[in-house]
Order: C-alpha cells, then sequence, then structure tokens
C-alpha cells in the first residue's frame, strides 16, 4: 500500500513496558476499559513523531501530554517501526529527556530528523476537535495540514525575509543618529561664511593676493585632513582586525576535553579538532596578511604625509611674509585662519552627510524591495490555503462551508501597539482598537515615517496628544520594521449549514462543533489519522451515516487509528484489527488483538455492556440481536 503507515508500536518501561503492538494499513480500534492505557498510547506515538502541541499555540495542552508521558513512562523508551509511501522503513526511538532518534530497517542510525518532512501524521486527543471548532488558530493548523510542505515553505520563506528586514533596519538607526549629529554641525555654516565675508579683502591687487593666500591656507587644512583621517582610518582598521586574530582558536581550545579526544569517538572528535586547527590558522594567516598590508600601506600614507608636511611649511612661511608685508591684513590673519578650518571641518560633515544620505537612500530602496518580497510571500501562502479550502468545500458542501479571510487576525498587530504603548499615559487597548480599525500596520509605519501629524489624527480618530505619542513610540527605524513585518494571520471560518442557515463553528453546540470537525479530519490523505474518541459528543446516527461511512472511504488510502468507546466504528466500520487493553492498576497491555471477528466477545462486554445488556435492548426494541 502506498501510504505513510505506522507497522508497530512497542514500550520499554512505566505503565505499559512490554507492550508490542502492530497496526494494520487500514482501519485500527483501541478498546478496554477506563484507566487502560488507551489515550497514553496514542500520545506516546504522537510523542515519537514530535507532534505535540505548538508551546506558541497550546501551552496547555502540550504541557497536560507531557505530564502525562513522563508519567506514564517512567524515564523509559518508544519505538515507533514506519514505512514511507516509498516503502521504505524506519524505526523512530525516543527516550524520555531526549529527542526523537531515526534509524534505518537495519537499526543503524539516520541522519534523517523526525521533525522534517518525511513522515507525518495528524494527531487529535480527546476533546481536541472540539476545541478547533472553538479557535481560529487551531482551524488555520487543520487547513494548513492538507497543504503542510507549501505553508511551512512559505513561512520559511517569510520568516527569512523579515529577518533581512529586522536586520536592514537596525543599520538605519546610526546612520539616521549620525545624519542628525551632522545636521545640527551642517547649521553653523551660514553663520562662518557671514563671518568670513567680513575678513574678505578689499579693492586692489594687494586684497586679491591675501585672499588667494588664504584661500590656499584653508586648502592646505583639507588636505592635512585628507591624510589624517586616512591614517586614523587605517590605524582603526588595523586594531579592530588584531581582536579577531586568534579567536577562532581561542573559542575551541578548552572544549576538546582528554575524554573526547582518548574517548570511543576519538577519530570523528580529532578529525573535528585538526579541521577547526587548519581553519583557524588560515584565517589568522589572512588576517595577519591584512594587517601587514595595512601596515604598509599606514607606513607609506606617514611618508607622503611627511613630504606634504614640508612643502605646507614652505607654503606656510610665504603666507606669513605676504601678511607681514600688508599690516592692515594681519590683525585679522589669525581670526580669518580660524573660521576657514571651521568652515573646512563643516564642508568634510557635509560631505559625510551627502555619504550617508546615499547610504540611507539605497537601504530605503533596499527596505522597499524586501516589503515586496514578503508582500508575495504571504500572498503565495494565502493561495495555498484558499486552494485548500475551496478542496474541502468540494468534499463537503453543502453541509460544511469553509473559507479565509487574508491577514483577517490582527491579534499581532494588537499586541504590538499594546505593548509598544505601554507606559505612555493613553489607554493602550482603547487606542491599539482605533488603529486597528483605521490603519492597516504598513499604512501607520508609513504615516509615522513621514511624521504627517494630521493624517494620523484624522485617519486613526486619535486626539493631538494620542497621535503624538504613538509618533513619539513608533518613530524609529526598529520599531518601524516590526509594524511592517507583524504577523497578521489569515483568519479561517468553518460553517456547519443547520436548517436554512450556515452557522459559524464556534456558536454551536458541542456536539455541532464536533459534527463539523470531524468530517473534515476524515478526508482522504496520504497521511496515518490517530484520534482519541472521535465519537465524543456525537449521537449514533451521526457516527453511523457519516463517521462510518467517511471510514468506508477512506480506510483503503489512509491508516486510521482510533481510540473508542463506540461499537459502530470498530464493527461497522469492519476494522481490520482490534486491540483490547487491560490493566491491574499498576500494568496494562494489549491483552487481545485480532479483527472484528476475533474480538467479538470484548466488544460486546466492553462497548455494548455485555451479550444479555445487548440481547434486551434488542428485545426493547423489536428487534432480534
Amino acid at each position: 500500500m502506498n501510504i505513510d503507515h505506522i507497522h508497530t508500536l512497542t514500550i520499554v518501561g512505566g505503565l505499559l513496558d512490554g507492550t508490542r503492538i502492530a497496526f494494520d494499513p487500514g482501519l485500527n480500534c483501541i478498546i478496554g476499559a477506563r484507566g487502560t492505557g488507551k489515550t497514553t498510547l496514542l500520545e506516546f506515538v504522537r510523542w515519537v513523531l514530535d507532534e505535540l502541541p505548538r508551546k506558541d499555540i497550546a501551552p496547555v495542552a502540550r504541557k497536560r501530554i507531557e505530564s502525562l508521558i513522563e508519567g506514564n513512562l517512567q524515564g523509559g523508551r518508544v519505538e515507533l517501526e514506519i514505512e514511507t509511501r516509498d516503502g521504505l522503513r524506519y524505526i523512530l526511538t525516543r527516550s524520555v529527556g531526549e529527542d526523537p532518534i531515526v534509524l534505518d530497517a537495519s537499526r543503524n542510525p539516520t541522519s534523517l530528523a523526525v521533525s522534517g518532512s518525511f513522515f507525518r501524521a495528524d494527531i487529535f486527543s480527546q476533546n481536541e476537535v472540539e476545541t478547533i471548532a472553538d479557535h481560529g488558530k487551531f482551524q488555520l493548523e487543520l487547513i494548513d495540514s492538507f497543504a503542510r510542505e507549501e505553508v511551512a515553505g512559505a513561512d520559511r520563506a517569510a520568516d527569512g525575509v523579515c529577518h533581512q528586514i529586522m536586520a536592514h533596519a537596525r543599520l538605519f538607526e546610526p546612520l539616521m543618529a549620525r545624519r542628525a549629529a551632522l545636521a545640527e554641525e551642517i547649521k553653523q555654516l551660514p553663520m562662518v561664511d557671514e563671518k568670513l565675508k567680513v575678513f574678505v579683502a578689499q579693492g586692489d591687487q594687494t586684497a586679491d593676493a591675501v585672499n588667494q593666500a588664504h584661500a590656499l591656507k584653508a586648502l592646505r587644512d583639507r588636505e592635512n585632513r585628507l591624510f589624517s583621517g586616512a591614517q586614523g582610518f587605517l590605524a582603526d582598521l588595523n586594531d579592530e582586525l588584531a581582536t579577531f586574530k586568534g579567536r577562532f582558536k581561542s573559542e575551541f581550545s578548552g572544549k576538546f576535553t582528554t575524554e573526547m579526544l582518548e574517548g570511543p569517538n576519538k577519530e570523528v572528535v580529532q578529525s573535528l579538532h585538526d579541521l577547526l586547527s587548519a581553519c583557524a590558522k588560515s584565517v589568522d594567516a589572512a588576517i595577519t596578511s591584512a594587517r601587514v598590508a595595512i601596515a604598509g600601506c599606514l607606513d607609506d600614507v606617514h611618508d607622503r604625509e611627511k613630504s606634504l608636511h614640508l612643502v605646507h611649511q614652505q607654503q606656510e612661511l610665504a603666507f606669513r611674509q605676504l601678511i607681514e608685508k600688508h599690516k592692515q591684513h594681519q590683525s585679522q590673519s589669525v581670526e580669518r585662519a580660524a573660521l576657514e578650518k571651521k568652515r573646512n571641518a563643516i564642508i568634510e560633515f557635509q560631505n559625510e552627510s551627502g555619504e550617508i544620505q546615499k547610504q540611507i537612500k539605497a537601504a530605503e530602496k533596499r527596505r522597499v524591495e524586501l516589503l515586496g518580497s514578503l508582500s508575495e510571500v504571504r500572498d503565495r501562502r494565502f493561495a495555498i490555503r484558499k486552494q485548500v479550502a475551496e478542496r474541502l468545500n468540494t468534499a463537503l458542501a453543502p453541509n460544511i462551508t469553509v473559507s479565509i479571510q487574508q491577514d483577517g487576525n490582527t491579534d499581532a498587530y494588537q499586541a504590538i501597539i499594546e505593548s509598544s504603548m505601554k507606559g505612555s499615559g493613553v489607554k493602550q487597548g482603547m487606542l491599539a482598537q482605533k488603529l486597528i480599525r483605521a490603519l492597516p500596520p504598513g499604512q501607520l509605519a508609513e504615516l509615522v515615517r513621514s511624521a504627517d501629524l494630521t493624517a494620523l489624527m484624522e485617519r486613526g480618530d486619535l486626539s493631538p496628544d494620542q497621535a503624538g505619542k504613538v509618533m513619539m513610540v513608533f518613530n524609529n527605524p526598529e520599531k518601524l520594521a516590526e509594524l511592517e513585518t507583524v504577523g497578521l494571520q489569515d483568519a479561517p471560518a468553518i460553517r456547519l449549514r443547520v436548517g436554512e442557515q450556515d452557522k459559524d463553528s464556534t456558536t454551536l453546540s458541542t456536539g455541532q462543533k464536533c459534527t463539523t470537525i470531524l468530517p473534515i479530519l476524515l478526508l482522504e490523505g496520504g497521511r496515518p489519522l490517530l484520534v482519541d474518541q472521535p465519537e465524543d459528543n456525537l449521537d449514533n446516527r451521526f457516527i453511523f451515516e457519516t463517521v462510518v461511512a467517511n471510514i468506508h472511504k477512506v480506510k483503503s488510502t489512509r491508516q486510521l487509528i482510533f481510540v473508542t468507546h463506540n461499537p459502530n466504528i470498530p464493527v461497522l466500520g469492519d476494522a481490520s484489527r482490534v486491540f483490547v487493553m487491560e490493566s491491574d492498576g499498576e500494568h496494562a497491555l494489549a491483552a487481545i488483538s485480532g479483527s472484528v471477528d476475533e474480538c467479538r466477545t470484548q466488544i460486546v462486554t466492553l462497548l455494548e455492556g455485555g451479550a444479555e445488556a445487548f440481547r434486551q435492548r434488542g428485545q426493547r426494541y423489536g428487534v432480534e440481536a
């Protein structure tokens, strides 16, 4: 059979010590009295497959299952033998406190990870079906389960782009801060220019000569700044590189202990040691080579600076001789030269600010490109989910319909606003609701970036004080990037036809919720489906007409493993294998297993209340048992 399926479950230690269950690729039912370990079996499978509920979505459910596993396994081990649709067999083994290990059919370790996509199962604990109907986040997970790999790929791509956007934003802040500092210095340029106008000599050829001499003196100052800046940059770069030399070696020098280098895996450990040592030598050699080149360049710059200094001294002497000949300009010379130096410094700041502006413009262009990429990835993910919804509707209409609204869940957006505005003196919950209704996060970021306070007040229905505080809180590159990358989730809606109305699953009764969700779980799929008591809160007519009917449709193309107390599922579903669990209070085991006919007595006793109860009900209904 070309489907993923579980062959055997083996337990060593704890309540079910010594239990080994061989599942059939079709319908498997686990029955037994309360407390015989039925639910524990299912959760062991979930745990080995690393399919526990996610901490960020269902932390309470995850903790409950982890406690059940630790309590019932008592430090033991669980193994699953599985077969992929490609016919490859693997053994998954896991001990308490450890990650799962994947072995090949000969029990040799492989490089595969259970958390990868080579084998997955859909597993639902008791009452989890009802929980799906109540919460959009679980409904979204259910929709995603029909296109796991595609959605996971889109999620990874989106996370990667978000990471780039946040990293890019962190580069903005120092650039913006430096540009602001330079702007304060540049503001002084008009004042310096006005003061210099007073000192510009007027009138005759003497005045022209003095002005030219001062212009050349200012040029000499700029040349000195050029050489000084080059030397400073080279010296700083050389010092920075020096901090990296030896770092590679020191990072690992104390981590290769004698026990490792002489232990049973010494060949592999030694090979890592040799690899890192060789790499450290290469890196240090490259650093040494770079430092030698920089030091050589620094020496050459210094030599050229000395040559320039000699020329400057000769030119300075000529300048002084000229000024001394013209007494009327001598008294102003010192102050004029100081102003020229200040002007040169400001011009440098202007040039630096221009370069920073170019960097900011390039970074802004890249930010827009990244945001476009993020939008494309999220659109692709929504398209995948929409296709799943359409497939579900085709299979389940008209009784059950599934729809999905892109970016319809604003919980993450609200969380960012509330956490950011905490301590600002405004009611962050009410403010968040106003902004969410009026402005998508990207538009809010644009209003803050453009400092458009009026538009923020009008569009967000905010007071001047509220708008001002929003501007102040979010006006930095990282906060803006956080807004622009906020993970708005697509919002699903699952509805059940009740009479002439389609009712949202969150508004239904408990039984109706299960009636809505269970048929979705029972659709055809290549992954095993494990459900603990799928019959909970369902009437027997629905179980017979819908659940059993769907079981017959999919059991030849999908492995089903159900923990059940309802006889209709194993009997009318014609289970390939029934496992009867028994317990003495300290230990539990699968006492009997076989076909429905082979386990008839136990089914009648456990699920029908015994032969006599079954017979009397038949008499009461006027039906022969």
